[in-house]
């Protein structure tokens, strides 16, 4: 209830990674052009800490080589550190996201990837709520989980309770989302 949703099934190196890419940046390229929208508007949820960052740099790269993105942020929030003290990158570059968690905490990205433990983290860490705290009902547009087939059983029922949870704690308006899932299988 109250998700669009769509599925795209393909080889690997088929291009699913686009049929949601252009969308999102779309999305969000124009939601700041409409008065700098505050707030993460695309969550893109992956299986692996290592395929989220491989995906960051795509995003990283399209970003840079698109004039239309231009001012466009991403953050990388998954697991462990990242940089030799422990701090991430604290701005884009044309090939790496925003990884330093206080940055993306003062400053939360247009796009957050990562992955679904983190992701229910990030709902209940009192440090981590700061990430929501300048999204509207209507901020949030797409959520996309790559890889989809790979959430079975009971994993597959954590995500869904975890994307219900996070759609309850946004506030976001029945029929809103747009939920979409990649598989390769």
């Amino acid at each position: 209830g109250g998700f669009a949703t769509l599925l795209l099934y393909g080889i690997t190196g088929s291009g699913k990674t686009e049929c949601f890419l252009y969308p999102v940046l779309d999305h969000c390229a124009r939601a700041n052009g409409d008065g700098n929208k505050p707030g993460i508007k695309a969550l893109v949820i992956y299986p692996m800490n290592a395929l989220a960052a491989d995906q960051a740099r795509r995003f990283a790269q399209v970003i840079a080589e698109t004039p239309a993105f231009k001012g466009l942020r991403v953050g990388l929030f998954v697991g462990g550190r990242s940089g030799k003290d422990g701090r991430g990158l604290m701005t884009m570059t044309a090939t790496s996201v925003i990884t330093d968690r206080e940055t993306l905490r003062k400053d939360p990205p247009d796009i957050l990837l990562t992955n679904y433990k983190m992701l229910d983290y990030l709902l209940i860490r009192p440090k981590d709520r700061q990430l929501w705290a300048k999204n509207k009902a209507e901020s949030l547009r797409f959520v996309v989980v790559d890889e989809l087939h790979t959430f079975d059983g009971a994993q597959g029922t954590d995500l869904a309770l975890l994307l219900r949870r996070l759609r309850a704690r946004l506030q976001t308006p029945d029929g809103y989302l747009i939920c979409s899932g990649t598989s390769a299988t």
